[in-house]
């Protein structure tokens, strides 16, 4: 599949690969192995893949006996391989790299010999028990990636002209017209329910077998949910309970995280770890509580009242509808045709906060729930700032709407009461592009173009 960070690779690889080794980090089974290997076939003429998750203890000897006599340690690597390697024109893999830290760490030592290039592909990366050994080499560079986004679905799907003329509209703040809204819905609701994890697309695209996409998507999250027995250590159960609870969470109107769901005396500070745990694995998005509207959410922001979406949708329909081992084609082509009677504003907001993640979007929001003043009652989806930041008018409100319906009331008292903090409002629906009192109205699918 054509996935947008081949070209960050070739980035890396024109600029600064001589200087820096490049660490792919990402959730389980979203297509970093592939990448890299593929980046490896296409742009060297050798490369060398040691996979930790199956490479024997002669190899992972190697990193113990022989980086002081690196003539020898290439030379070893090229043999058990059988690759030859050429300098400045090889390139060597470690994949899965947490699973052998001490691999890791000799990349200070590997780019300082400067002969060939490396990519370390990996799960769990920051996870304190995979990195409490170790000295992370300063000549590594952090590059995420995350499910395929909505163009690389189309991508994948044989589209390859409907974005361009989406990314035309929002330029101009044209509507598509009701046939190619249309078809650009149609695919987005694809999207949605299939999700970005690369077997499951493929399954979907292959075969159109929705029955087949479930199954491939409990495969990943039973993945999860031994990853967290595995290496949650200490505190597996609590992250346990704060993953199942997800979709509960976000089926309720505020979709905040109420931990007095997980026990009556839970405290933050008791789960705080396990919450960042499964974002670090990158298992979930957290979206926090900024406090005011200003440059630097970040500064502002309340990081112990926060929102916790799932990173990939098409994963979350398979965690809520559990109630059988398998969501049915049935329940499948309802939420495609939007006849399934269920809160599917939980599934719209988690993939607009997948989409602006995706877009390398930090997700806020806003929420005051004063008692004592109507007006000063209100709450605001997602907060992101403007490219450039000026003296003021620098964070755009976003709104998520589901239905077909709806009203502004808390967005109106936003807008009222940080008027001079505010760049361009906006709401994201299932309607075509429109100004509405004063608010740009855009359809979901251009979340990513914000």
């Amino acid at each position: 599949m054509k996935r947008k960070i081949y070209d960050s690779l070739m980035e890396w690889k024109a600029k600064d690969s001589g200087r820096v080794a490049l660490l792919i980090d990402g959730a389980r089974r979203v297509g970093k192995s592939y990448i890299a290997e593929e980046f490896a076939k296409n742009e060297y003429k050798s490369y060398i893949l040691i996979d930790f998750n199956k490479v024997n203890k002669d190899v992972k000897r190697l990193f113990d006996d022989f980086l002081d006599d690196l003539d020898t340690f290439f030379a070893y690597l090229s043999a058990y391989f059988n690759v030859q390697l050429y300098p400045r024109q090889s390139l060597i893999i470690f994949d899965e790299v947490q699973l052998y830290p001490r691999a890791r760490a000799a990349i200070k030592y590997l780019v300082a010999d400067g002969r060939y290039d490396y990519i370390e592909t990996g799960s769990l990366v920051s996870i304190k028990a995979n990195v409490s050994d170790i000295v992370i080499p300063s000549e590594e560079r952090h590059i995420k990636m995350y499910p395929l986004d909505f163009e690389e679905f189309l991508w994948a799907s044989g589209n390859e002209t409907l974005m361009p003329l989406i990314r035309q509209s929002f330029s101009k703040l044209r509507p598509l017209g009701d046939v190619i809204h249309r078809k650009a819905m149609d695919y987005f609701r694809q999207y949605l329910i299939v999700g970005g994890m690369p077997q499951a697309v493929q399954e979907y695209v292959n075969n159109k077998n929705f029955a087949n996409v479930d199954i491939i998507k409990r495969d990943i999250l039973t993945l999860y949910r031994a990853d967290i027995i595995k290496h949650a250590k200490g505190y597996e159960r609590k992250v346990e309970s704060i993953f199942d609870e997800i979709p509960s969470q976000l089926q309720k109107h505020e979709k905040r995280f109420n931990l007095a769901s997980l026990g009556k005396q839970a405290r933050f500070r008791e789960y705080e770890d396990a919450m960042f745990w499964l974002e670090d694995a990158m298992i979930v998005n957290i979206c926090y509580n900024s406090t005011a509207p200003t440059a630097g959410l970040k500064m502002n922001s309340d990081r112990m009242t926060l929102k916790c979406y799932m990173a990939d949708t098409g994963l979350l329909i398979s965690h809520a509808f559990d109630e059988n081992s398998i969501v049915s084609e049935e329940v499948y082509k309802k939420l495609l045709l939007g006849k399934l009677e269920f809160n599917e504003g939980m599934i719209v907001e988690n993939i607009v906060a997948q989409m602006l993640v995706a877009s390398d979007h930090r997700l806020y929001f806003y929420r005051n729930p004063s008692r004592d003043d109507a007006s000063e009652r209100m709450g605001i989806d997602f907060l992101i700032a403007k490219q450039k930041i000026t003296s003021r008018h620098n964070i755009s409100p976003l709104e998520v709407k589901s239905g077909k319906s709806y009203t502004l009331t808390s967005l109106q008292k936003f807008r009222q009461k940080f008027a001079q903090q505010l760049h361009t409002p906006y709401v994201l629906h299932s309607a075509d592009v429109m100004e509405k009192n004063g608010v740009t109205c855009l359809p979901l699918y251009m979340t990513p173009l914000l």
